[in-house]
This record gives structure tokens, C-alpha cells and sequence, in this order.
């Protein structure tokens, strides 16, 4: 098969027309609360064919092009992920990761099989590729639900892990590893490529910022490019010692992006563009895979009932066998059994059973896509509701926007912007009464579209968009504060109220 200049007219018309409508998409996506996933499957299957009849059928390359997908994701994941913010609720995430998703196959492999009828194979299948959470799913819905930081960094850090044993798991039952190895062979292999993937990750995450640090390049265009490659490094690298790939370049990318580097913001906005591109690429793809011919009801019906022993049953013990000692209330608990979104990544995990040529598995690919697409559509537009229901929702707290870092680590310094909300007890306290971290300070209020630079006794306002420079050591401390002054007023330094319930 030849790609001649021609072809490659055709590709660039269309592919440059369906990527602009899919960005065009998101916007409608995120007014109805519904991940933007959903409108790219679908395009994928207009554009398959049975709509405009563009054929693809080829398992492998699917296979292959969505693990690099995931491997852009992932990467992005990383990068744009606070470990200052996830570390209190790291241990509960890889717990969610790892006990979790083991929870959740058990279940759905036992309720394929006996209330199913599906073979063992398919069953457990099955319950290992929608064990695993979405990222992008996930966030795109919780971009509009202010949540505590313990509940978004357990689902960020969740749907960052779990990725990678879920990959090795799904691999070693299609080509026949976890009947060779048996149970504990197989678990002792999954523990084997996650350790060594996370020692990749975290051999090129510090060794990649060491050098990014004392590299002087020519352009700043060259910075995200090197901090990509570095994540992927450690994907590449983790794969060739038989590592999880997955578990690296998160692991990399996680790192890189929580240490001090020139560029910072460049390097995110980048790795936020490159994954958007991805996700697109890969949930068109996805839907030009599927036959909407195959899907009978029979089909339909399995799906719906592997969604509903998945979604009440599965996910709900996963929770809380993971959260056990976590002292989350039942509130939280509900909120993040709710939370438990499926993406495009139980659809990438079909492709491996269906390039092996596993029995049943194209079956097994119709239903889960059916399954994604059923229940992503009823839970994820619920999400705000269930978490204003639950109770869980917080009012806004300041958030920080970070300033381009220099190459000159010392003049590192980060931006907050922060807004004062109706609720706010910062109204009516002057900016000397604020008494911020010393190297902190207000530089700029903008009332009413007006802007001021204030001084000691200017007095903060209901509606005030304040700037706060404060030097990247302090910004834990400088939040803190306004937080607290935010809830308690100009007597928060006396009344020490929790944290956390500012506006």
C-alpha cells in the first residue's frame, strides 16, 4: 500500500476538519456537563462505515496508536498534576489503583460469568478493562465541580495509576500468560513491571529536571519538547527492561512537572495541547472501529447489565476496600463510587484481546463500547448534582496561576489569582490587615473592571479580583493564609478556623 502526495491532500482536508470540529465540541461538551469523549466516538462512527463509510478494521494498528494516545495522556496527567495537592491523598489513589481495581475485577469477573454466561476468559476480560477510571473523563466533568483537595487528588492519582496494572493484566490473559504463570505467577509480574516502571520514571523524572535546569537552549519553544521527551524516555526505557511503560512515563512526568524548570507554564500549556490532540485521535479512532451493525440487543442488554453490577456493586467495594482507615465520611465514599467515570481507556484495553485474535473478542469490544457510552451518559452529567446532593462541593478557594519560571531559579515566583465571593469574610479587611508571608504581597485589584494598585488601608471588596505575588516557597503558606481570613475575617490569626472553607 502506497501514501502518495494525493492521499495526503485527503488526510490533511479531513483530518484538519474534523479536528476543528471536535475542538469546537468541547465547548458544547462542558455546557452539558457530558465529556467530550462521547462527541468523538460518535464522530468516529459518522465518519465509519456505516455513516460516511471511511473502513477500519485493523486491530493491531488500534492497538498500537492507542497506547501511544495514552502515553500522551498520561504524560499530560503528570505534568499538570500538583503533588503538593495530591500528596495527602496518594496513598488512598494507589490504593484505588491497585486493591481497588483488583476488587473490581473479582466482582465483575464472577457476576460475567454466573450471571452473564460468559466464559471464564471473557469474564475476567471483561472485568479487568473496565476496572480502571478515565483521566480524561474524569476531569473533564470535575472541571465545573469544586471539590476538596483530597477528593480530586485521590481521583487524579487513581485514574494516573491504575492505567498501568490493568495494561499488564489484560496483556498476560490474551496471550495466554496468566494460564502459563497461574494467579500468583501473574500478580508477582504485575508487581515486577510496576516497580521497575516507577524506578524508570523516577531515574529519568530527576535526571531529566537535573539537566533541564543547567540547559541553556536557544529557544523556550525547545523546553516542552525536551520535557516530553524525557516522560517519553522513561516510557521507552521502562518497555525495554520489561517494565510498565505506563507507570514510567506518569511517574516521569510527574516529577518534571513538580520540579522548578524554565518554562513551566509553556511546558503545560504544550503537553495540554498535544493531549487534547490525542484524545481526539484516539476517540475518533475508537469509533471507526466499531460496526454499529454488530451490536444486536442481546449485545445491549449484556452491556447494560455489566454497567449496572460495575457501577452499584463493582465500584462501591472497590472504594471502600481501598478506603478502609482513610476517614473519609460516608459522604465522600458515595461521591467517589459516583466519580468511577469510564473513558476511551476500557475501549484501548479491548484492542489488546481483539490483535491477539482472543475468542469472543470482538464481543467483548461491542459491549464495553456500548457499556462507556450508556453509562458516561448517565453518571457524568450527574456529577454536579451528586456532589451538591452529597454535600461535598466546596466553595472556591484562591487558584494559583504559576509565572513563566526563568532559567535563574531565584527569581521563581508564582501568581494567585483570587476572587472574593459573596460569601467571602475578606470583605471589609484591608490589605495590611491580611498580614501575608513577608515577600508576599497584593500587586493588583481589579473592581468593576477598574484596576487599582492597592496600598495598606485599601479595603478589599465582595466582587475583587485580587494578583498576589508571592515567591514559590511561600505559596502553600501565602493560600493558607487567605484561606483562613477568607473564613474568619481580620481575627483569623486568633480564631484559626479549618482550613479549606474560604472564598
Amino acid at each position: 500500500m502506497t501514501f502518495d502526495v494525493h492521499e495526503l491532500d485527503t488526510f490533511v482536508l479531513v483530518g484538519s476538519a474534523v479536528t476543528l470540529l471536535a475542538i469546537l465540541a468541547v465547548r458544547v461538551s462542558f455546557r452539558v456537563g457530558m465529556p467530550s469523549l462521547l462527541l468523538y466516538l460518535l464522530m468516529g462512527v459518522a465518519l465509519g462505515e456505516d455513516g460516511l463509510g471511511i473502513q477500519f478494521e485493523d486491530a493491531q494498528l488500534a492497538h498500537a496508536l492507542g497506547f501511544a494516545a495514552l502515553a500522551v495522556i498520561l504524560a499530560e496527567g503528570g505534568l499538570t498534576t500538583s503533588w503538593r495537592e495530591v500528596r495527602p491523598s496518594f496513598r488512598l489513589g494507589v490504593l484505588l489503583a491497585t486493591v481497588g481495581v483488583a476488587t473490581s475485577i473479582v466482582v465483575v469477573a464472577v457476576a460475567g460469568h454466573y450471571l452473564l454466561g460468559l466464559p471464564w476468559e471473557l469474564a475476567v476480560l471483561l472485568g479487568a478493562v473496565t476496572s480502571p477510571t478515565d483521566a480524561a473523563a474524569v476531569f473533564s466533568v470535575l472541571r465545573v465541580v469544586p471539590l476538596p483537595r483530597r477528593l480530586v487528588g485521590s481521583l487524579e492519582s487513581e485514574s494516573g495509576l491504575n492505567d498501568a496494572p490493568t495494561v499488564v493484566l489484560v496483556t498476560l490473559i490474551s496471550t495466554g500468560g496468566l494460564a502459563d504463570h497461574g494467579a500468583l505467577g501473574a500478580a508477582g509480574i504485575v508487581v515486577w513491571e510496576l516497580a521497575v516502571g516507577a524506578v524508570a520514571g523516577l531515574v529519568l523524572g530527576f535526571g531529566g529536571a537535573w539537566v533541564m535546569r543547567r540547559a541553556a537552549l536557544p529557544s523556550s519553544g525547545l523546553y516542552p519538547l525536551a520535557v516530553m521527551s524525557f516522560a517519553f524516555l522513561a516510557y521507552g526505557v521502562s518497555n525495554a527492561v520489561h517494565g510498565s511503560g505506563f507507570a514510567a512515563v506518569y511517574v516521569a512526568a510527574l516529577v518534571l512537572g513538580n520540579s522548578e524548570l524554565p518554562h513551566r507554564v509553556a511546558t503545560r500549556s504544550f503537553a495540554e495541547g498535544v493531549a487534547w490532540l490525542a484524545q481526539i485521535g484516539l476517540f475518533v479512532m475508537l469509533g471507526l472501529l466499531l460496526s454499529p451493525g454488530r451490536i444486536s440487543l442481546q449485545t445491549v442488554g449484556l452491556a447494560l447489565a455489566a454497567g449496572l453490577v460495575l457501577t452499584f456493586v463493582a465500584r462501591p467495594l472497590s472504594v471502600l476496600a481501598s478506603a478502609l482507615g482513610s476517614g473519609l465520611s460516608w459522604r465522600e465514599l458515595s461521591f467517589l463510587s459516583w466519580a468511577g467515570l469510564r473513558g476511551a481507556v476500557p475501549i484501548v484495553l479491548t484492542t489488546i484481546p481483539l490483535s491477539e485474535d482472543v475468542d469472543g473478542s470482538g464481543r467483548l469490544f461491542d459491549l464495553v463500547f456500548v457499556m462507556v457510552v450508556v453509562y458516561t451518559v448517565l453518571t457524568g452529567p450527574t456529577l454536579p448534582t451528586v456532589a451538591r446532593w452529597l454535600r461535598v462541593a466546596r466553595r472556591s478557594e484562591p487558584r494559583g496561576l504559576d509565572l513563566e519560571a526563568a532559567p535563574l531559579d531565584r527569581i521563581a515566583a508564582d501568581l494567585l489569582q483570587v476572587t472574593i465571593s459573596p460569601v467571602s469574610r475578606l470583605h471589609g479587611v484591608e490589605v495590611g490587615e491580611l498580614r501575608l508571608p513577608v515577600g508576599a504581597s497584593v500587586s493588583m485589584i481589579i473592581r468593576s473592571g477598574e484596576t487599582l494598585v492597592p496600598e495598606r488601608r485599601t479595603v478589599l471588596r465582595h466582587g475583587d479580583d485580587l494578583l498576589v505575588v508571592t515567591p514559590r516557597k511561600l505559596r502553600e503558606e501565602t493560600e493558607a493564609r487567605l484561606r483562613k481570613v477568607s473564613s474568619g475575617g481580620r481575627l483569623a490569626q486568633w480564631l484559626q478556623p479549618p482550613e479549606g472553607r474560604g472564598g
